[in-house]
């Protein structure tokens, strides 16, 4: 079986804090640039793009469409996530994220016409309703019963099933009778597989990764490995567990890079460890207020095995750092910058993308077709050799790749050479 990555979790334009490029055209053409067969539409329940995904795509498989009478080979398949805040138990603030996957545009339909008398789906790509999460399980799948809901980024502090601030202890807790028809989770940017594994209460669930991407170029920072025919019901099904080896492994962040890995305050450039959390108190030492708790202490909370177990039938992980964080790290530059496209957009047309660039090409391919410093960058982040200060608090985590990265350079000093 032909073996192909999916992004499953994505934003359209209409999300807020959104790149106005974010469309059906950017995402297929970054879905070639990166290596992704399959992309999530994203925002399916907004109504104008919604109509744009009903007047530019077209069905190729069960469940899975492309854009008409375009040269990307991108697929798309109908996925997006929505936000319930709402009362359950002692807590009135409990606030989730949940995607949901739809067998057809037809479904969507339906969805769209049901979630339209109960939120304002205009007002944002990712729509913000009332009521229980539980409630919108059965609701999806009272319409139809080929549709998957998956928990999103399910540890972040703010707006998650397990979030330090708004969430619930287990996933019995938040969706009580529906637990049945959750099948997995979205492990999110802040945690990782392994962080993941150290629940038993999640060994039955299938563990994702997805970008949760804002704008084209993050798209497949966070992705999935799938050997399984490209149909919506055989990837739906492998999700839930019911096809073994249908997925053969995620693409992760190191966790430590995600803005939500550590605790502390980002106003006072407060950065701790769980352990340091602990000895204040849960207290910011500069303004007095609560901590903001991260993700690593959350696991830690709710976490009854030792670090680094691995259960019998764990889908193994891979950490990366995307290609042109690699290529600014070796020019001393900032990912945004025209030289660091230039030669991101020349590495990537001679080693035919950027995923089989950083998972697939061997080493002597590799030194083709890079330069000698970025292909040690290439190799450091394979070996996981790494620097990294955790993120916290909404500030991402800072990772060095090069063992001279003690420090960002002087204002004035002379930037390194590709060359």
């Amino acid at each position: 079986m032909t073996r192909f990555i999916a992004d499953l979790h994505v934003h359209s334009k209409y999300s807020r804090a959104t790149s106005p490029e974010m469309g059906l055209e950017a995402l297929a053409r970054w879905g070639k640039l990166k290596g992704i067969k399959l992309v999530a539409t994203g925002d399916f329940t907004h109504p104008l793009y919604f109509a744009e995904i009903k007047s530019k795509l077209e069905p190729v498989a069960e469940g899975i469409y492309r854009l008409k009478e375009h040269e990307e080979e991108t697929n798309f398949i109908l996925v997006t996530e929505v936000s319930n805040m709402f009362t359950q138990g002692a807590k009135t603030n409990r606030r989730t994220h949940t995607l949901i996957f739809a067998p057809s545009i037809e479904v969507v339909e339906r969805i769209n016409n049901t979630l339209g008398g109960l939120g304002k789906l205009g007002s944002d790509g990712r729509p913000i309703f009332t009521f229980p999460v539980k409630d919108l399980v059965k609701m999806i799948l009272d319409i139809s019963e080929d549709c998957l809901l998956v928990p999103a980024h399910a540890w972040t502090p703010w707006f998650s099933v397990f979030g330090a601030n708004s969430g619930f202890d287990s996933l019995k807790e938040c969706f009580e009778e529906q637990t049945k028809n959750i099948y997995a989770i979205e492990t999110g940017l802040s945690s990782d597989p392994e962080m993941n594994w150290r629940l038993s209460a999640l060994d039955g669930i299938t563990l994702i990764s997805n970008s949760d991407a804002h704008s084209p170029n993050k798209i497949g920072r966070e992705a999935n490995a799938f050997a399984c025919p490209m149909e919506y019901k055989e990837i739906t099904q492998t999700i839930m567990g019911r096809n073994p080896g249908g997925l053969l492994f995620t693409i992760e962040f190191f966790p430590e890079e995600g803005k939500y890995h550590y605790d502390g305050h980002r106003n006072c450039n407060v950065q701790l460890s769980p352990e340091e959390t602990m000895k204040h108190d849960y207290i910011c030492p500069v303004c007095g207020r609560k901590l903001t708790v991260g993700v690593m202490h959350r696991v830690e909370d709710l976490a009854d095995r030792e670090k680094g177990f691995v259960p019998p039938q764990a889908v193994p992980a891979i950490h990366l750092i995307p290609l042109e964080e690699i290529i600014a790290a070796a020019l001393g530059t900032g990912v945004g910058t025209k030289g660091v496209e230039r030669e991101y957009m020349r590495m990537v047309e001679a080693g035919e993308s950027e995923f089989a660039i950083l998972l697939d090409l061997p080493p002597e391919e590799i030194e083709k077709i890079a330069s000698p410093r970025v292909y040690e960058g290439i190799m450091l982040v394979r070996r996981g050799e790494l620097k990294i200060t955790p993120g916290y608090d909404g500030v991402f985590g800072k990772i060095n790749i090069f063992p001279e990265e003690a420090k960002e350079p002087e204002e004035g000093e002379e930037q390194m050479s590709l060359f």
